[in-house]
């Protein structure tokens, strides 16, 4: 079986400080996984890993079947200070990562017809990617013009456009308020509905995300399966590794967001993954 995402043996660590202990994880297509851990349990060096501008000191991490060692088409990541141009539209900026990756200046410059139908083939792509995270009526406007929550949506629209086999998604609403960061939530709710409906037509499954977050109701509330990264371990002297891998209770987007059902598991996760006992 080929995985999203596959963490074999992984292992880091800077000079004599230890972060990764033997970390094995694997992300079938179409899940949506939280990551919790304490503050300096290595979640962010474990992310720069997985994304490929850190690889790790031992063990191997493949996306897609395909081991990663640089950065990669395969891996796209949205952080929580995410960056967009200004002087660009929301359309044009999600459309941005297709026009460097498929031409050159040389192309755009010396085939100009070729490129005006390409970029006509963008934008469309752009608008159906805003379309997803709910920007349809924001397509014209600017950053300067669009609330946090907006921009971030635009963010993510514009690593996803690139179609990679897994996003992450660092902290991505931490800095939101708490009315932007529960519609953030449930827009990863709705993607997570969309892989359900693609299977069910035998279909692949078009989102597989990891998202690190501090907040546990959150972690539990958006993803199927909650992942705990911590240094409170046996041989925790040598690095965090896997305390906690359990799924989660599925959420539909029209369900009422009701936290009792996952309270015993919150607090269950809480003493896993957190408890320095």
């Amino acid at each position: 079986m080929t995985y999203a995402l596959e963490i074999d043996g992984v292992s880091h660590w800077f000079g004599t400080n230890k972060v990764l202990n033997d970390i094995n994880l694997q992300i079938a297509d179409g899940q949506i996984v939280a990551l919790v851990g304490p503050s300096g349990c290595g979640k962010s060096t474990l992310l720069r890993a997985i994304l490929g501008t850190h690889p790790p000191n031992a063990g191997r991490i493949l996306a897609d079947g395909l081991e990663i060692t640089r950065p990669s088409r395969a891996v796209g990541i949205v952080y929580q200070h995410y960056t967009l141009y200004d002087f660009l539209t929301a359309q044009h900026n999600v459309a941005f990562g297709l026009k460097l990756d498929q031409t050159s200046i040389p192309f755009r410059l010396f085939q100009y017809p070729k490129w005006r139908k390409l970029r006509e083939q963008h934008l469309r792509q752009a608008d159906d990617f805003l379309r997803k995270v709910g920007l349809k009526a924001a397509i014209d406007r600017f950053p300067r013009e669009l609330s946090g929550g907006m921009r971030q949506r635009v963010a993510i629209a514009q690593a996803m456009i690139m179609r990679p086999k897994i996003l992450l998604l660092d902290e991505p609403f931490g800095a939101l308020d708490e009315s932007t960061r529960t519609d953030l939530q449930m827009m990863l709710l709705t993607f997570y509905q969309e892989n359900l409906d693609a299977k069910s037509r035998g279909e692949d499954p078009p989102y597989t995300i990891l998202i690190v977050t501090h907040e546990l109701n959150e972690a539990l509330y958006v993803s199927d399966r909650v992942i705990g990264l911590s240094q409170y371990h046996d041989d925790g002297e040598n690095g965090a590794t896997i305390v906690y891998d359990r799924p989660c209770p599925i959420f539909h987007p029209d369900d009422a967001r009701d936290y009792d059902r996952f309270i015993q598991q919150r607090e269950e996760l809480r003493q896993a993954v957190f408890d320095e006992k």
